[in-house]
């Protein structure tokens, strides 16, 4: 068969079982092996985090819930699926070339919020237990069918699956000249030594140098290969950043231990920044367990209440950032608190107008629908119970929010509630700006070098296209 159908909630049955049987090789080990060194420094030892046994050895455990992760989103209870919690033994190691058969088994049933306990049991080709434990989901309310070759593709529940697929993306590409900017501290330091290690940046260190060193011993950190400008403070470390930028001598520039508004303030500058006909805006691309597409959330980071031709922008902006990774036709969420467009609520009125915009080309290469609330844009049965019918509604994209303070909300409780992992770019400058959080681990620095490697690369492509004569 082509596609694969769920089991809904009430067609689980106590003892109702599904296996999946995979081979454990290379190809599998090393990616797997590149990621499992992406641990928190905060809380682990650095040399640890990079000794090729321990990543190794964490590669194997990742490998045996991702599939897991497969059966319960490809076999039981399949698409539609999400993941609530799992608690996982693992009994000796998985070698290569063992053969896998994970099996799951339903258990128990508990009507509110439709959860479904599943007893989890990997075994190698031995009849040895490998990995055990429990699983509890939120079975599909509803029937659902998708293509195998869109399973293959992406693994909808394993945590930070979409961030390595996005670094896959980058494998055959150069790395890009970065300037970090204000790399004072050792959190901001190692995302930037970390995703020059994984080949995405080649970092320029711009601000005080003493203090540059100073985080790099805290974090156990070698710069003896890295370019380091020295300046007096933050304020001079983003205007020297944006005068590489504009004198071509770097192609990115990644935010450090400073203040948003401090290297956005250089990048505006009418005579000295990095400003563009488009305005600049900030896209969230979020990972989030259990939702089968890629999402984007815009704008929670710049523009605190942008105007209608702002979020012309915004919208424009992140629909081009979405067809550099992949996504033809991004569909666009305008998102408000209802799907009725009234005088009284702003949103809605931009909504319309946007959508209307979309219509008369002002805005291309994406569907545009709204006002749309979160429920509907998200989830195709909200949608339907509310009679809205729409291309976007339970598909969504891009989420377009009415203000930053939606936004970052929004973004924050997926990251927090839900699971979810946060890269963040600000886009609509000369270049790309990786703009990340004193908060944020280090997959999802890595993942936001990545989105700025494609977007600096598509550029050049742009730029260069095969056959243009140089003089």
């Amino acid at each position: 068969m082509d596609r694969i159908e769920n089991q809904t909630f009430e067609e689980l049955a106590i003892g109702q079982a599904a296996s999946l049987v995979r081979t454990f090789t290379y190809k599998d080990m090393d990616p797997l092996a590149d990621w499992a060194r992406d641990m928190d420094p905060v809380h682990m030892d650095e040399r640890l985090a990079r000794s090729e046994l321990f990543s190794r050895l964490a590669a194997q455990a990742m490998w045996g819930e991702t599939l897991l992760a497969t059966v319960l989103a490809a076999r039981l209870p399949g698409p539609g699926t999400a993941l609530a919690s799992k608690s996982l033994a693992f009994h000796g190691s998985i070698a290569l070339g063992d053969t896998i058969t994970v099996t799951v088994k339903v258990v128990g049933k508990e009507e509110q919020g439709r959860r479904v306990v599943l007893d989890c049991r990997a075994i190698n080709q031995h009849g040895q237990v490998v990995m055990a434990g429990k699983a509890e989901v939120i079975a599909p309310a509803e029937k659902v069918a998708r293509s195998r070759e869109v399973l293959k593709e992406v693994e909808l529940l394993a945590r930070g699956s979409r961030y390595r697929q996005l670094v896959g993306k980058t494998r055959d590409l150069e790395p890009i000249r970065t300037a970090v900017v204000h790399p004072v501290d050792a959190a901001s330091l190692v995302g930037a030594i970390e995703a020059a290690r994984q080949s995405l940046i080649v970092p320029v260190l711009v601000g005080p140098v003493e203090r540059i060193r100073r985080a790099a011993r805290r974090a156990d950190l070698d710069l003896s290969g890295y370019d380091l400008i020295t300046t007096e403070h933050s304020d001079e470390a983003a205007a020297r950043a944006v005068a590489l930028a504009r004198a071509g001598e770097v192609e990115a520039l990644m935010k450090g231990a400073l203040h948003t508004d401090d290297l956005l303030r250089a990048v505006v500058d009418e005579a000295r920044g990095l400003r563009t006909a488009r305005r600049i805006s900030h896209v969230f691309a979020i990972d989030l367990p259990g939702y089968p597409r890629p999402l984007f959330i815009t704008d929670a980071a710049i523009n605190v209440e942008p105007s209608l031709d702002d979020k012309r922008d915004i919208v424009q902006n992140a629909i081009d950032l979405a067809h550099v990774l992949g996504i033809e036709m991004p569909r666009v969420a305008i998102l408000s608190a209802v799907e009725t467009v009234s005088p009284k609520l702003h949103s809605t009125m931009d909504a319309a107008a946007l959508c209307k915009m979309a219509d008369r080309g002002q805005i291309s290469g994406g569907i545009v629908d709204g006002p749309l609330a979160f429920d509907a844009a998200v989830s195709a049965e909200a949608a339907k119970t509310k009679g809205i019918v729409s291309p976007v509604a339970g598909r969504a994209d891009i989420f377009v929010v009415p203000n930053l303070d939606s936004g970052n909300m929004l973004a924050k409780q997926l990251e927090y509630l839900a699971g979810a992992e946060v890269a963040g770019i600000v886009l609509g400058a000369r270049v790309p700006i990786i703009l990340t959080s004193r908060a944020d681990k280090t997959r999802a620095r890595l993942a936001s070098c990545a989105i700025a490697m494609l977007l600096a690369h598509h550029k050049k492509a742009r730029l260069n296209p095969p056959g243009k004569r140089r003089c």
